[in-house]
């Protein structure tokens, strides 16, 4: 599915002297190199603040937490996701509310998010699954009518756009990661969380060293969730890339469709749209043939994953909330059918040829 050894080859010296130079300098934790970093990324981004955090999930939880979210809060969330999009609602003691996916994209779909709100209801968080943004202008629209703050789960979707204006500078506050599989990944664990209000950026800083100000006094309960400068040193360096590697991802996406269009014509399998300026973080497509597909690719030497295989309101560890199979159509049917086939922009010509063929002879 990934390579990630070919990247790094192309910029082996530059990590590397970056990294001798977080050494060289022993500050390890909030140095220069993370100012810098989020003074460039927000610069990327076009949003006016970024706090550079230790993971893409501890992004969504000081988000949340920076808004306020607590017990008997009510966090409405696509139930087709990576789970933490809903798990850092639960660790918060908030109740996550699942809503159903538009089919077409995989995202949040902004009527099924109207029908869950409630009194209770306290935000919504859109996310950008595999680097397509959500409707965030009808998301939006619902959300601003009934007051409820937009918390953009962006972790797939850097440098994605919706309607002209950057993922991540939409919602109230908003979350990435930066785990090494991602368009932008770091060495390890990082994430970023965006916001246009400076006041709840500080909060998150506030919040990302143990709610401490000034040293050793604790006004709350925050957590430690500071990016080491050794991310931030790589970060910086792969950031001035990210540009080509979302446009090579792109390209790829659209061979993809040229190679799959017979297969699609003919209702074998259900290719991406290369609307709302997807980045491609993952290609994939719906068959409803999944297991054996899968199979065949294997035997041709041919990766491929699911993302995600049970909807969120299914698993186990939200069995209290009464989510019951039938409940999230869309998101069932998604589960069921998704794969992913490799994208990243060191793959050669002649790879996505292969890859391209491999599936739309796997689906005859």
């Amino acid at each position: 599915m990934l390579d990630l050894s070919r990247q790094y080859a192309a910029m082996r010296g530059e990590i590397l002297a970056a990294v001798e130079g977080v050494f060289a300098s022993q500050r390890f934790i909030l140095g220069e190199e993370g100012r810098s970093f989020e003074k460039e990324i927000a610069d990327f981004l076009g949003v006016s603040n970024a706090v550079a955090v230790s993971s893409g999930t501890d992004a969504l939880l000081v988000a949340l937490m920076a808004i306020g979210i607590g017990p008997g809060d009510e966090v409405v969330v696509p139930a087709f996701s990576f789970f933490a999009s809903a798990g850092v609602v639960s660790r918060l003691g908030a109740t996550p509310v699942f809503a159903d996916i538009e089919p077409a994209d995989y995202t949040l779909d902004p009527a099924s998010f109207e029908s869950k709100i409630t009194p209770r209801t306290k935000a919504v968080m859109p996310v950008h699954l595999y680097g397509r943004p959500a409707d965030m202008g009808a998301i939006g629209e619902v959300a601003g009518r009934r007051g409820i703050a937009v918390v953009e789960d962006a972790c797939q979707a850097i440098g994605a756009r919706f309607e002209g204006k950057p993922c991540g500078a939409i919602g109230r506050i908003a979350a990435f990661s930066f785990f090494p599989t991602k368009n932008l990944g770091a060495a390890g664990d990082a994430g970023l969380v965006t916001t246009e209000d400076p006041a709840l950026a500080e909060r998150v800083r506030h919040l990302r060293v143990h709610g401490m100000s000034p040293k050793y006094y604790h006004s709350e309960v925050g957590g430690n969730f500071r990016m080491d400068e050794i991310q931030a040193a790589v970060l910086r360096i792969k950031l001035r890339h990210l540009d080509d590697w979302n446009r090579r991802r792109r390209e790829i996406a659209a061979e993809y469709g040229r190679l799959l269009a017979p297969a699609r014509e003919a209702g074998r399998v259900v290719i991406p749209g290369q609307g709302r300026d997807h980045t491609f973080h993952q290609y994939v497509v719906r068959v409803a043939n999944r297991d054996s597909v899968r199979g065949r690719l294997a035997q041709a030497g041919i990766g491929s994953e699911v993302y995600y295989p049970v909807a969120l309101h299914l698993q186990k560890c939200f069995e209290s909330l009464g989510g019951r199979v039938g409940d999230q159509p869309e998101s069932e049917r998604a589960a069921a059918e998704v794969l992913a086939i490799p994208i990243w922009p060191e793959l050669s010509p002649a790879e996505v040829l292969a890859v391209g063929s491999a599936l739309a002879d796997a689906v005859q």
